[in-house]
């Protein structure tokens, strides 16, 4: 289904064929109008969809929520299997304004991470979604860890890609090229780093959607001017055995779940 916006530049799935999602049955398309067109939508408008599932880290969300839903024309759905409130990390529920099957199509899809992103890379109806939006969004983004829910949906397979410190070299698995930036854009797909880097990506991306100057009004109204009072948010600045030891414990984790994410999309 196309979209009248201007904007949107269908993102395709590397190697899609190859997973085993059968979307028809897990992931329905919203039924046409009565009169077989597409849903009503504007030149002007922008629709953003947020993915929601269990645990995500909720800044990841909130955070470039609290920029993009400020974009003009800016159309933002919350989108998760059903409508029940989705439990965060951090003990705050998330509460959907949409589902999967009813969810119209998105001019740009945010994937947040957290730990529930590693469960959500083998939930069928998830990764069903993520690769029916690929289809027809302008722009498909992720924070954190939410590049291997990307990964997973066949997304990252030959492209430069960012995600969280300690588990960066695992997105090696999906065929991505891991890269060490905040935020990284490769065609229409854009991956943020570590949790604080998705206001980055929703800022920059922001400035694709409307011009810099929007993007630089809405960094004024949120008053965001980072000064940290420790300079510990870097991984190349922090102890060097506590990031040793949290790589380590990252690849313990979730290392089984992202080569088995990973082998049923490049087998």
């Amino acid at each position: 289904m196309s979209s009248e916006n201007p904007r949107v530049r269908p993102v395709h799935p590397v190697r899609a064929d190859t997973v085993a999602v059968p979307l028809d049955a897990e992931v329905p398309t919203p039924e046409p109008a009565a009169d077989g067109t597409a849903p009503a939508h504007g030149p002007d408008e922008v629709r953003i969809a947020f993915l929601l599932f269990p645990h995500l880290t909720q800044l990841d969300l909130t955070g470039p929520a609290q920029v993009l839903s400020r974009v003009p024309g800016a159309r933002v759905e919350y989108v998760a299997a059903t409508l029940d409130p989705v439990p965060s990390d951090c003990g705050l529920s998330l509460v959907p304004t949409t589902t999967f099957a009813e969810a119209a199509p998105a001019d740009v899809l945010v994937v947040p991470g957290g730990e529930g992103a590693f469960d959500a890379m083998a939930e069928r109806q998830v990764i069903g979604f993520v690769r029916r939006e690929a289809e027809r969004a302008t722009w498909v983004t992720s924070v954190c860890t939410g590049a291997f829910v990307l990964g997973a949906a066949g997304l990252l397979a030959g492209k430069r890609a960012t995600t969280h410190w300690a588990s960066r070299p695992m997105l090696e698995a999906f065929g991505a090229q891991p890269v060490d930036d905040r935020v990284v854009d490769d065609g229409s797909v854009v991956t943020a780093a570590g949790v604080s880097a998705g206001i980055d990506m929703a800022l920059w991306l922001a400035a694709e959607l409307a011009g810099r100057p929007a993007a630089e009004a809405i960094q004024l109204q949120l008053e965001y001017d980072p000064q940290p009072p420790f300079d510990a948010g870097s991984a190349e600045r922090a102890d060097a055995v506590v990031v040793t030891r949290a790589r380590a414990a990252a690849e313990d984790a979730r290392g089984d779940r992202v080569e088995r994410a990973a082998a049923a999309v490049l087998r």
